[in-house]
Parts: C-alpha cells; structure tokens; sequence
C-alpha cells in the first residue's frame, strides 16, 4: 500500500520542479519520485563501490532476474533500463534503483563504462528490404542501418560506443527461425561486425528449476580485446538434486487460486475439442514430482498452461510466490503488484539460477583471458 509523505519547498525549489515537471511531460509528484530514486541508487552504488569485481549494465531488465545473476559473481549494476512502470515498481522495491525508461531515448554516451552489457531485448523483424534498397544504390549499410528501427538496435548501438568486454543477450528459443531466419542472420552478422567473438546455445531451465523452459543465450566477447581464441563454453553442471514441482508448492494457498467449475469445464471442452481434430492444445496439469510446461506472460487469464491437481475439487493456478520460486527467486524476493502483474512479471522473467550459471561461466573466461595490447577503436 503505497504510503504519503507531505512536504513543503521554497518557491525557488517549487518553481524549478515545476519548470522542470512541464519540459518533462510529468507530473510534479513524478519528478520528485524520480529525484529520491537517483539519490537511493547513489547511495546504493557508493556502498558497494570498491568491492565490486566487475561493472555491468541491465538493459530490458524487467524485474530484476539478470541484475541478481550477476550480481551473485560480484558484479555492481551501474546502469538499468526498463519502460514498463510495474516491472520499474518491482525493481525499485527490491534494489532501491528506479530504472531509467525507454531505451530509445537513452544516449549511449550518457550511459557508464561497464565490463559486461547484459539484455534480455524483445524479439522483432528486421526491415531486409530497406537494406536491399541501399545495396541497389551502392551505399553501405553496416550493422547501425540493418538493425535501425528494432530495440536490437538499441544494444548494438550500446555496445559499438562503450566496447564492453563482453555481452550476454537472453531471447526466446524461436530467435533463431524468427521472420524465416532474416532476424537471426541479421543479429549474427550485426555482433560480427561489432568485432566480437560470439557464442549462442539454447538452454533449458529444468537444468535448475522444474521447469521445461528453453531459452537462447548469446555471449560475446570483444576480438580488439582478446582475439578470437577465447576458452568460452556452455558447459554447464546441472544442479545435483534436480527440482519437482512439489518443492515450490506453497503448504497451504488462498481459495481464490482454485478453478471455477466454469472455467475448469471450459478447459476440458476445449481441451477435447482440439485433441479429436489431432491438435495438442490442452491445459496442463502437471506431475507434482516432474516438472511444469513453460510459464509464459499470459499465464495470467487462465492459468491453463500450469494447473496444480487438488485432491476432492478442481486444479488450482500457481499463486506468484509460487511463480517465483519457479523461476529461481528466493522468498525475500518482495511482490508489491497485482496478481495479474506478477504472473506477467515472472511470466516474462528469467530462470534465476539458470542465468547465474551462465554469468558465471563469463566471468570465469574473462579471469582466464589477458587482453592482447587493446586500443579503443570505434566501429561505425
């Protein structure tokens, strides 16, 4: 529940929020929020600064799952991006940090020199037409004009002024058959000419978590820095007590999370339906001792692709906490939003663990690579 705090400012501090709140487009309550989250995150960052083994930046953060990856091998965030005001809710409740916005608005020079870019950018089709249209008039394109008017822009436009060590991009499975493959042939030939070794490969959550959750990550690392020769791997150990779905059950859970008679009747029409025309579509109640389907964003209209069974009356839904342990974030983790914004939330999230592996897997590689005699040289 948010709380009030009433405050009185002089007219020189008063006319200046105001001038301010009116060239912003935002309220003044807005500005002053914003002020206060600036100065929490500069706190924040002055506390952990010095101890801190490397610096990153968390772009399409979302809420949080990467920057706590990370952070877990001692990386300090400077520097988060995300514009939807929920998921900046939840950061700022549980790192003290309001993210910036959108990141289409952010100038690459304004954002801190970082070790490690990491971004979590939604998928989109590339223009290939437009490109074709500039070869036909013999003028170049490059990586900034193929990827132009998509948010991968945004991380590569990033990446080609800061020269990060390295990157880890994190992306649905189907990334790489996107718009008939032009989107992947694009992503990997834009990292190309960025000058960085890259590394992809699909990785599922269930390695950590009882979760059948593919997922592609891609890594890079900078060539000017270490060449081509780079001892990165995928090679990841699995956690030796693999997870069951029972072991992120709540004990006991809210009525209000159990399917109406209506709704589980729905289901299982539905259900029948599509099975007697050969489809697979169908809820999916789950074996308490395996592992859940993939959560997904939508989960929050009916539950369908994840139903826990109830002995004597109809399956029930996951609750949020529940969602998050599924996803790898411990209990201290705080939800401060709706239901309905959580199961988006979690739904849209990483795989904690599976993403703390990977990180630690970066980190390990950088330790072990001396950088060749590096002379900062911008592309572009």
């Amino acid at each position: 529940m948010p709380q009030q705090v009433h405050i009185r400012l002089d007219n020189r501090i008063y006319n200046n929020l105001s001038e301010y709140a009116t060239v912003a487009n935002k309220t003044r309550q807005d500005c002053i929020l914003e002020a206060l989250a600036l100065l929490f995150e500069k706190k924040t960052q002055e506390e952990k600064r010095g101890n801190a083994k490397f610096r990153f930046i968390d772009l399409f953060a979302g809420i949080g799952g990467m920057r706590i990856a990370f952070e877990s091998h001692g990386g300090e965030c400077v520097f988060t991006s995300e514009w939807d005001k929920y998921c900046q809710r939840t950061y700022f409740e549980n790192f003290g940090v309001m993210p910036y916005g959108d990141i289409t608005e952010i100038n690459e020079y304004d954002i801190p020199d970082h070790d490690i870019l990491v971004a979590g950018f939604p998928c989109q089709p590339f223009s290939i037409a437009g490109v074709s249209k500039k070869n036909s008039l013999g003028r170049a394109t490059g990586f900034l004009d193929k990827t132009q008017g998509t948010l991968f822009f945004d991380v590569v436009r990033i990446i080609n002024v800061k020269r990060p060590r390295a990157f880890l991009l994190e992306n649905v499975k189907n990334l790489k058959s996107h718009d008939k493959g032009k989107t992947w042939k694009v992503i990997m030939e834009s990292l190309d000419e960025l000058n960085y070794e890259v590394f992809p490969c699909v990785l599922d959550g269930q390695l950590f978590s009882p979760q059948h959750r593919e997922r592609i990550f891609i890594v890079g690392f900078d060539r000017q820095r270490y060449g081509r020769e780079i001892p990165f791997d995928f090679a990841i150990t699995p956690a030796a007590m693999p997870a069951k779905v029972k072991d992120i059950l709540d004990s006991e859970v809210d009525e209000k999370y159990t399917l109406t008679d209506h709704l589980w009747r729905y289901l299982q029409d539905y259900a029948a339906k599509h099975k007697a025309k050969g489809n697979g579509f169908g809820f999916g109640l789950v074996d308490l001792n395996g592992v859940t389907r993939t959560l997904s964003a939508r989960y929050y209209k009916d539950g369908s692709e994840i139903l826990i069974p109830q002995e004597g009356k109809n399956p029930r839904r996951l609750t949020p906490r529940e969602c998050a342990r599924l996803q790898g974030y411990s209990d201290s983790f705080k939800i401060p939003i709706s239901d309905t914004q959580a199961y988006k939330q979690f739904g849209n999230s990483v795989v904690v663990p599976l993403v703390s592996a990977v990180a630690e897997k970066i980190v390990t590689t950088l330790e072990a690579s001396p950088e060749i005699e590096f002379r900062r040289v911008q592309n572009g």
